[in-house]
Parts: C-alpha cells; structure tokens; sequence
C-alpha cells in the first residue's frame, strides 16, 4: 500500500514519494508534505530553470538557487519564472 501524505501544494491527501527527494532537511519536509504529482511538477519547473537559467547541479550556487526555488515552488507559491517566461494558452 503506498505512503500518503497530506500534500501542501496540492493540499489535499495523496500518494507520497517512495524516497527522501533531496539532501538534508529540506528533503525530508518534502519528503513529509509533498506528494507525488506536486513532485512532477516541481521537476518540470526546475527542468525549465536549469535550461533558461543555464544552471549546473554540480555548482554549489546554483544547487542552493534551485532548493530555494524548490521551498517556494512547493510550499510558498512564489517561484521564479525565468526572464520572459510566457505561460503556455490553456
């Protein structure tokens, strides 16, 4: 039977991550509160930031932008769009 977990993005009950996502605490509150839809979607939008951003995971710098972004994304609402970010016609 998978994990739930009450899910703070989507904030409803839902099917939660089968492992700790990311290093350290951060990993373990989205571990705690993060379902795997919203999950999805962050990996999207941090796909969208590498590109646009020109950004290297193995950059401390940047590993530290994009958990931050991370935060915000999933539990905030406030995550940066790159410059000239259009969003797609629904």
């Amino acid at each position: 039977m998978p994990r739930a977990v009450y899910c703070e993005y989507e904030k409803r009950e839902t099917e939660g991550l089968d492992f700790v996502p990311w290093p350290g605490p951060a990993g373990k509150r989205v571990y705690a509160h993060i379902g795997k839809g919203a999950w999805a979607a962050w990996l999207a939008h941090q796909t969208m930031l590498i590109n646009e951003n020109r950004l290297s995971p193995m950059n401390p710098e940047h590993r530290a932008f994009l958990e931050g972004e991370m935060l915000k994304f999933l539990f905030g609402g406030n995550a940066e769009k790159p410059a000239g970010y259009v969003p797609p016609a629904a």
